[in-house]
C-alpha cells in the first residue's frame, strides 16, 4: 500500500504536464509543447496522448513521415480512438498515401459515424484519387450531420465541378458563401465554373468578391485576367496579370498568357519577351515553346526558331498537344500531326460526356444541317463561305448558323447571317450548352468549320449532339477526334493512303475541298506598279501568304531566283517593321541586296483582291501551303507555282490548282519548283500562254463553280445521314463527280 500514493502522484505529474503541454499546443506554442510532450513520452513511452498530439504537431510542421509514425503508434496502443484515426487519415492524405487515408477514415468513422470532419477529410482524399461521386457522398453525409459546414458544401462544389455537374456545384458554392460570407476560395471556385458556363461577366464579379477578402489571392487575379482576356479587355487583362506577377514573378504560366495578351495588342517583341521569361523560369512550359515558336515564325526569326524546333519530335513523342497548329507551319509527318491532335485533345477534355444524341429519323424530308465556327465574320473561312451557304437546296436543308466567336459588326457578318435559316450567337455559352442547343433544335448533320484553330470548341460535338458530326474546311488535318465521323477533304489534300492518320472518315470532293464565293468585293481601282514600289516593267514574283508561312529553304529558292532573274524583285506584304528588317537581312545573307524585296503593308481585303494582278507569278509557301490566299490569287488570275507537300496543309495548293485545270503548276520537289519558276520568269510566252489558260479556265473550271460544290457537298451529306439512318458506322467514300466541268 505504500506504494500507491507514489504513482497516484506520478499519474498527476503527468496529467498536469499533459494539460500544460495542450494548453500551450492550442494557443499555437508549438515548440513548447513539443517539449512536455517528449518529456511524458521518456517517462512513459506508450502514452497515447503524448504519441498522438506528438504526431499532430509533426504534421504541424510538415513532418509527416514522423507524424505517421507517431500517430500510428497511438492508434496501436488505443485503436478505439476516433480522432486518432481521424488524424492519421489526415496525414496519410498529406502524405499523398490517399488509399490508405481512407482506410483510416474508415476506421474513425466505423468508431464513431457522425464525425464530419472525417467525412469532409475522406471525401478530399476521394477527390485526389479522381474518385469524385464518392466523393460527393462523403460530403452529402457530412452536411447532413452538420447542416452549416461551409468547407464541406466548398469541397463538395469541388467535386461536383470536376464531375461537370456545374450548376451544383454554383449551388454549392452559394451555401457555402452564404455560410461563410467571407470565403475567398469559395468566390473563386465559383468564378471558376462561371467561367466555364461562359458567363464571364458573373465569374469576374465572383473574383472580385474573392480579392475584396484577400487582395493578394494571385490565382483569382490570374484568372480575372484569363476572362478579361476573352472579353477583348486587353489593356485590363494585362495590368492584371503584371499585378500576379508582382507578387509571384516566377509564375510561368502568368509570363504566358501576359504573352498572349501582348500579341493580341500588337506589342509582339514584348510578347516574344514574356515567353522567354516564362522559359527561363519552366524550361520545359510547353504551351510556352509553342506560342514563342509560332512567333518567331511570323517575325521570321528563323535561326531561334529552328533551335526550339530541334527538340519538338521528342516532345511529340512525350504526347505534347500545344503544338496542333504550330506544327503546321514546320516540316512534320501526318503521324506527327495525328499525336498532336490526340493529344490535345486528351487535355482539353480527359473525359468525354455522356451522349446526348437521340437517333432520330428525318424530317419531313429535310436534313438539319447546322455549321458551328467562331468565324461568321471577316475572316479566311467566312470571306471563302458565303456563296456556299447561300446556295444550300433549301428544299432537301434547313441550314443553321451557330457562331462562337465574336461578332465584328462587318458587311460579311450580316451576309453570313442571314445566309442561314436560323442562326445563333453562342460565344457566351458553355460547351453543354451549346450541344443542348443541337439537340434540341435536332441537328441531323453537325459541321465543325474550326478543328484546332483559335477560339475552338471542341467540347461542344464531344457531348455527341448529332448523329453525323463533320469536320470542314477550318483545319487542314486530322481533329483526333473520335466524336467527329468524317472529314471533308479531296484526293489530293488528303488520299486515302492517309487514313491512318485521321481518326475521321476521309469523304473525297470530287474537285477541290475549297469553297470560293464569287461575290467576293473587289477595289474598282487598280493602283499602278509604281504606286505601291514596284518596278514598272521587271519581273514581279509575289507571295501573299502570312510571314509565319515562310521557310528558309523556301527563301533560298526566292533569293537565287532573284539572283538568276535579273531585275526581278519579290513582292510580299508583311505586317510589321521588325519582320521587315529580318526579311532584309536575310536576303543579303543569301547576297541578294535588300531594295529586291518589295514589303508592303497589308490593306483590305477588296483593295487586296485588286493590286493582286500586278504581279506575275505567286510562289507558293511550303510545309504551309497558300489556302484561301491561293484562290484569291487565282481568282485575280495570277498563276500561282506550288510544291506538294507532305501533309495536307502542304498538298493545297495542288488542289487548287487541279481544280483550275493547271497541273503543270505543280511541282514535287524544291528543285523542280525552282527549275520551273525560273523557266516561267525567262520565257515570257510560256508564262502568257498560262495567264491565257487561267483567264479562260476561271469561267469553266471547278474551282470557281461554287454551285458544283455545294451538290458535291450536299451529296457527301447525304451519303453520310444515309449510312447512319441504315444503322451503318461512318466509312470513306468518294462522292460521284457531277459531269459538267470541262477541267
Amino acid at each position: 500500500m505504500s506504494k500507491s500514493p507514489t504513482l497516484n502522484h506520478a499519474i498527476s505529474d503527468l496529467e498536469r504536464t499533459l494539460g500544460q503541454a495542450i494548453s500551450l499546443h492550442q494557443r499555437g506554442r508549438l515548440d513548447k509543447a513539443e517539449r512536455l510532450y517528449q518529456q511524458i513520452l521518456k517517462r512513459r513511452s506508450d502514452h497515447f496522448d503524448a504519441l498522438h498530439l506528438l504526431g499532430v504537431i509533426r504534421g504541424q510542421q510538415g513532418r509527416n513521415e514522423e507524424a505517421s509514425r507517431l500517430v500510428g503508434r497511438a492508434v496501436a496502443v488505443r485503436p478505439g480512438s476516433a480522432e486518432a484515426h481521424s488524424n492519421l487519415g489526415n496525414i496519410l492524405q498529406a502524405l499523398g498515401r490517399y488509399d490508405e487515408a481512407i482506410a483510416s477514415y474508415d476506421k474513425s468513422l466505423a468508431i464513431s459515424r457522425r464525425n464530419p470532419e472525417a467525412l469532409n477529410n475522406r471525401g478530399n482524399a476521394l477527390q485526389r484519387l479522381d474518385r469524385h461521386a464518392e466523393a460527393v457522398a462523403c460530403y452529402d453525409a457530412a452536411v447532413a450531420i452538420h447542416p452549416t459546414f461551409a468547407d464541406a458544401f466548398y469541397n463538395r462544389g469541388n467535386a461536383l465541378k470536376n464531375l461537370n455537374r456545374r450548376q451544383e456545384a454554383l449551388a454549392s458554392y452559394d451555401k457555402a458563401i452564404a455560410i461563410r460570407p467571407s470565403y475567398p476560395d469559395a468566390f473563386y471556385e465559383r468564378g471558376n465554373v462561371l467561367q466555364q458556363l461562359r458567363r464571364l461577366h458573373d465569374a469576374l464579379t465572383s473574383y472580385d468578391h474573392a480579392l475584396a477578402v484577400k487582395p493578394d489571392y494571385v490565382e483569382a487575379l490570374h484568372s480575372r485576367a484569363f476572362v478579361l482576356h476573352e472579353l477583348g479587355r486587353y489593356d485590363e487583362a494585362l495590368a492584371e496579370y503584371d499585378r500576379v506577377l508582382a507578387i509571384r514573378p516566377s509564375d510561368a504560366d502568368a509570363w504566358f498568357n501576359r504573352a498572349g495578351v501582348l500579341e493580341k495588342l500588337g506589342r509582339h517583341e514584348e510578347a516574344i519577351a514574356s515567353h522567354r521569361r516564362a522559359l527561363r523560369i519552366d524550361p520545359d512550359h510547353l504551351h510556352a515553346k509553342s506560342e514563342l515558336l509560332r512567333l518567331l515564325l511570323y517575325r521570321c526569326e528563323w535561326t531561334e526558331a529552328s533551335q526550339i524546333a530541334s527538340g519538338l519530335p521528342s516532345e511529340i513523342a512525350r504526347g505534347a498537344g500545344s503544338l496542333t497548329m504550330t506544327l503546321l507551319y514546320l516540316p512534320s509527318t501526318p503521324a506527327e500531326h495525328l499525336a498532336c491532335a490526340q493529344a490535345y485533345l486528351r487535355r482539353l477534355i480527359p473525359v468525354l460526356p455522356k451522349p446526348l444524341s437521340s437517333g432520330r429519323t428525318q424530317h419531313g424530308g429535310r436534313i438539319r444541317l447546322a455549321y458551328l465556327s467562331a468565324d461568321f465574320r471577316i475572316h479566311v473561312v467566312g470571306t471563302v463561305i458565303g456563296e456556299l451557304l447561300e446556295r444550300h437546296d433549301r428544299q432537301r436543308f434547313e441550314v443553321f448558323g451557330i457562331s462562337i466567336g465574336p461578332d465584328d459588326g462587318s458587311g460579311l457578318r450580316r451576309r453570313l447571317v442571314s445566309s442561314f435559316d436560323r442562326f445563333f450567337d453562342a460565344r457566351h455559352e458553355s460547351d453543354e450548352s451549346v450541344a443542348r442547343l443541337l439537340d434540341r433544335l435536332e441537328i441531323d448533320v453537325a459541321v465543325d468549320l474550326m478543328g484546332h484553330t483559335e477560339h475552338c470548341r471542341p467540347g461542344i460535338l464531344a457531348h455527341r449532339p448529332a448523329p453525323v458530326q463533320a469536320s470542314y474546311l477550318g483545319f487542314p488535318g486530322t481533329t483526333g477526334a473520335e466524336f467527329i465521323d468524317y472529314v471533308l477533304a479531296d484526293r489530293f489534300v488528303a488520299p486515302f493512303d492517309q487514313q491512318p492518320f485521321f481518326t475521321e472518315k476521309i469523304v473525297h470532293l470530287p474537285d477541290s475541298y475549297q469553297p470560293t464565293d464569287s461575290k467576293r468585293e473587289i477595289a474598282g481601282k487598280i493602283p499602278k506598279r509604281t504606286e505601291i514600289g514596284l518596278p514598272e516593267d521587271q519581273f514581279v514574283f509575289c507571295c501573299f501568304n502570312s510571314s509565319s508561312k515562310l521557310s528558309p529553304p523556301v527563301f533560298d529558292v526566292w533569293m537565287r531566283l532573284l539572283n538568276s532573274v535579273e531585275g526581278s524583285v519579290l513582292w510580299l506584304t508583311v505586317s510589321d517593321n521588325p519582320t521587315r528588317e529580318n526579311l532584309r537581312r536575310e536576303a543579303e545573307r543569301r547576297g541578294v541586296e535588300a531594295g529586291r524585296l518589295v514589303l508592303t503593308d497589308r490593306v483590305g481585303h477588296a483593295d487586296y483582291l485588286a493590286r493582286q494582278v500586278l504581279a506575275d507569278l505567286f510562289l507558293d509557301t511550303l510545309p504551309y501551303n497558300a489556302h484561301g490566299t491561293g484562290s484569291n490569287a487565282l481568282a485575280a488570275g495570277l498563276p500561282i507555282l506550288t510544291c506538294r507537300g507532305e501533309t495536307f496543309a502542304g498538298r493545297v495548293g495542288a488542289s487548287l490548282l487541279h481544280a483550275v485545270g493547271l497541273p503543270e503548276l505543280v511541282t514535287n520537289s524544291l528543285e523542280e519548283y525552282e527549275a520551273l519558276a525560273f523557266k516561267l520568269a525567262i520565257d515570257r510566252d510560256l508564262l502568257r500562254s498560262v495567264r491565257r489558260r487561267l483567264e479562260a479556265n476561271r469561267a469553266t473550271c471547278a474551282l470557281f463553280d461554287t454551285d458544283r460544290l455545294r451538290r458535291h457537298v450536299e451529296s457527301a451529306y447525304e451519303t453520310m445521314w444515309e449510312r447512319y439512318s441504315r444503322g451503318e458506322p461512318p466509312a470513306s467514300f468518294s462522292v460521284a463527280p457531277i459531269p459538267d466541268a470541262s477541267c
